[in-house]
């Protein structure tokens, strides 16, 4: 009898025991990682009708109604709470998924450029009717953006995990507008970790920084007159923005090689026998860290005073942005580069080698191009120290206020220059397509481990205090000053 109920007990035990463990046992990450693998495998023709019709839209910056609204779209279906309209710009947007600690941040952009106008083959062919194109790709950002957020959903809800996945809608970074702004109106405050990736010609995580920007629009108003008739009557604004520019490029050799001076003439008036009343120059100032851009631009100012007191007009300063070069982060990067070789680097068909060599035909004869690999087709490893990229971008603001790393993945051919005809076609060819579909991969592989393991958000946190260590985040663009409604 004893021995029958003490069969009975250890029979009740285990059936009290088995359900108990089976409640608390931790799902392998492995098996998460393959989950949504799989689900962005299934919905990878999805994502390329996105990316295209993006790639079609080709809106600039601020202007992108239907792109910020295609991905709305998809993120709403989804069932993400999104908030539309952030930070006064009506193409900006969050989408959040879930509650809790730690909040994961992930990055999407979205804007076209001017002039890059293209069809997705490999000789110069514009679409017609159609002057803008996605130059930097971001048509297949946003779109890889979004993929990752719905994979991390999908496995969030399958294993009931904890915490919040966000998805930033950032307009305009080609003009350094968004996230700066959205930085600035705080909606990055409570973000843990934030995730971003890039289109490029080579697989490599971002273990780098990046130049800081000061863009700013000078006006000068002088007084309109007769230019033959009466030409002493009149003040020309545009001598005032000949003599700056004149004084900007004397200050060229002045500066430090790492530095940087660029401008456009967007106003120059009407008709060569009218004195010009009115005229505008558009500057970037660029250098690689902040403190430099700000004395550089410091001395454009005095520059600009100096050439309205010559030609006796009077200069407005518009500064329509403030950008600050990217913080790095090593335990970042690190994660990153971990699921970037477990997802392994894009693999191209012939059909995208071929389309490669031909883009890169012109490339060859018009810049000297003398690099022998037509596609990238490996990882590369982190450098020693982070390497000074030599664009800007307001990422660099997110990461002075967050821990924040990205990823590029090879979507156009080996040796594009950025900003390029090439490009454009190639992130809308199934180049482009297999490219995004592993930065996708990346990031949700990456924003999972983040979910899971609060030691990887501590590590970030603390390599990006020592980092923002003796660094004070200024800015030059006015206190309160609101979002542009336009950049053009």
């Amino acid at each position: 009898m004893r021995q029958l109920i003490s069969l009975v007990v250890m029979g009740l035990a285990v059936l009290v025991s088995v359900p108990a463990m089976r409640a608390t046992e931790k799902v392998p990450t492995a098996a998460m990682e393959g989950e949504a693998i799989k689900y962005l495998d299934g919905i990878r023709g999805d994502l390329i009708s996105v990316n295209q019709d993006i790639w079609n839209f080709a809106e600039l910056g601020l202007q992108e109604f239907r792109s910020s609204a295609r991905l709305i779209g998809v993120l709403k279906k989804a069932g993400f709470k999104v908030t539309e309209g952030v930070s006064g710009m009506p193409t900006a947007f969050v989408a959040e998924y879930g509650a809790g600690s730690p909040v994961i941040g992930i990055l999407a952009e979205y804007d076209a450029l001017p002039d890059l106008s293209q069809q997705a083959v490999g000789n110069r062919k514009p679409v017609e009717g159609r002057s803008t194109g996605h130059g930097c790709g971001h048509c297949a950002l946003g779109t890889a953006a979004v993929g990752a957020a719905l994979a991390v959903k999908e496995v969030y809800d399958r294993h009931k995990l904890k915490g919040t996945i966000r998805l930033y809608g950032t307009p305009a970074e080609e003009t350094g507008i968004g996230k700066t702004y959205m930085t600035l109106d705080g909606q990055f405050k409570d973000l843990d970790v934030c995730l971003h990736w890039h289109p490029g010609s080579q697989n490599k995580v971002f273990y780098s920084s990046s130049k800081a920007l000061i863009s700013a629009k000078f006006t000068f108003t002088g007084l309109p007159a007769h230019a033959s008739a009466s030409p002493d009557k009149g003040r020309s604004a545009l001598d005032g923005v000949e003599l700056m520019n004149v004084g900007a490029n004397y200050m060229r050799e002045h500066v430090k090689e790492t530095n940087r001076i660029h401008y456009v003439i967007t106003r120059g008036g009407g008709q060569p026998n009218v004195v010009p009343g009115t005229a505008q120059v558009w500057y970037y100032v660029r250098a690689n860290a902040h403190p430099d851009a700000e004395a550089q631009f410091d001395w454009l100012l005095e520059i600009a005073e100096g050439a309205a007191k010559m030609s006796r007009t009077k200069v407005q300063v518009q500064v329509d942005t403030d950008n600050h070069e990217l913080l790095p982060n090593l335990p970042l990067s690190r994660l990153i580069l971990k699921n970037f070789k477990k997802v392994g680097p894009p693999r191209f068909e012939k059909n995208d080698l071929d389309l490669a060599r031909q883009l890169q035909t012109v490339l060859r004869s018009d810049f000297g191009l003398t690099v022998k690999e037509t596609l990238h087709q490996s990882i590369e490893e982190l450098p020693a120290s982070p390497y000074q990229d030599q664009g800007s971008t307001d990422v660099g603001d997110i990461s002075w206020h967050v821990p924040t790393s990205g990823l590029s993945t090879a979507c156009f051919a080996a040796g594009s220059p950025g900003h390029s005809w090439q490009n454009v076609a190639a992130i809308g060819s199934p180049i482009g397509h297999k490219g995004m579909m592993v930065a996708a991969k990346v990031l949700a592989l990456s924003a999972l481990d983040l979910l899971q393991d609060p030691q990887a958000v501590k590590d970030a946190k603390a390599d990006f205090a020592q980092r923002l260590k003796d660094r004070k985040y200024t800015t030059r663009i006015p206190k309160g000053q609101k979002a542009p409604k336009a950049i053009r």
